[in-house]
């Protein structure tokens, strides 16, 4: 249930609903706007709507979120959209960020080399995998811990945010040493536990959806990140599994404009993933920014004939410069902005 506070409602108001909330074992989730004040309560459905806040002090008017997905759901912030502020870089609402770099964190050369052509190009945040999920368990897994100093290294140099992937909650203090945003692959898009710590860990999340994973499921992935208090959830469409073998995945652009009205949160799309081909990937993201995605996730690499993993789908870091030209013009189509640092 989401309970709307009369404008000018005093913070003894606010405290007295959160704390009737609490009293029937539910979670409160305050979230402040310029006019309003909007208390979700989370909790046994029953218990919920038996709260008996009508006519309490302060409060304006309820209204029950039937979607399962209550702290993402857009009916939660009433039109309101959720805007991730990452070191001056913003995404969501009207923002729109480029996230790039290499598929992994494969040398200390590459890591630098492919970073400063990001910095240059305009991109607003840096990508690499220390750690990388893998299908075969023989394919490089990522350089794993020794990865991260190298990353570290990277957004020293550029300045630049820096997005990489969490596998394991064991790894997860020495990846909030260096990550800004964690990221979430799409084969633990439903590993509630690692889900609950991020939540609890309070850093920006990039959640992928899964290969086979419903448009619901992501979001209720995602309710178990806000449901612990962390309300800077990115959703990220890498394409899905079909039954079309012509291409890598099918990337579903509908899920933007759909996403964007069954939630509040930022939608990003890998282009990269769902192609796997990097030839396919500038229209494919064209199109992304033109239907209104928050922003893209893609792969570049100086080298990528050279590359130890995906280099088949990544951009070549010679020509990234006019790809990102490419794509803002497209996002400004769509009414976006870019935050400037």
């Amino acid at each position: 249930m989401m309970i709307v506070m009369k404008e000018g409602a005093t913070a003894e108001q606010i405290d007295s609903v959160v704390e009737r909330v609490k009293s029937v074992g539910a979670k409160a989730h305050v979230s402040k706007g310029e006019l309003v004040t909007v208390i979700g309560a989370i909790g046994d459905r029953e218990h919920v709507a038996n709260l008996g806040l009508e006519g309490y002090p302060g409060v304006d008017h309820l209204v029950p979120i039937l979607k399962p997905y209550k702290l993402a759901s857009a009916q939660y912030k009433r039109g309101e959209r959720t805007v991730v502020e990452i070191d001056g870089r913003k995404l969501g609402g009207n923002y729109f960020a480029t996230i790039a770099g290499p598929c992994t964190v494969e040398s200390r050369e590459v890591m630098l080399e492919t970073a400063r052509v990001v910095r240059d190009s305009g991109a607003q945040m840096l990508r690499g995998g220390a750690y990388k999920p893998r299908t075969s368990p023989y394919s490089f897994q990522g350089l794993g811990d020794a990865g991260l100093p190298l990353l570290a290294e990277a957004k020293e140099e550029t300045g630049l945010p820096v997005v990489t992937e969490l596998m394991d909650v064991r790894d997860l203090e020495p990846v909030l040493e260096v990550a800004d945003v964690i990221q979430v692959g799409a084969r633990n898009m439903q590993n509630y536990t690692l889900l609950t710590e991020l939540g609890r860990a309070g850093r920006p999340v990039l959640l992928k959806r899964g290969l086979s994973s419903t448009i619901e499921e992501l979001l209720m992935s995602a309710e178990y990140v806000l449901k612990e208090g962390n309300e800077n959830v990115i959703l990220c469409e890498r394409g899905i599994r079909t039954f079309e073998p012509s291409y890598r995945f099918t990337l579903d652009l509908m899920a933007v404009p759909v996403l964007r009205e069954l939630s509040h949160l930022p939608v990003v799309i890998d282009p990269s993933h769902a192609t796997g081909r990097r030839d396919w990937v500038l229209p494919m993201s064209l199109a992304a920014a033109a239907a209104g995605a928050d922003g893209i996730i893609v792969e570049i690499h100086p080298e990528p004939e050279q590359a130890i993993c995906d280099g088949p789908q990544a951009l070549r870091t010679d020509g990234f410069a006019e790809y990102v030209r490419q794509l803002e013009a497209a996002a400004q189509l769509a009414g976006k902005e870019f935050a400037q640092v």
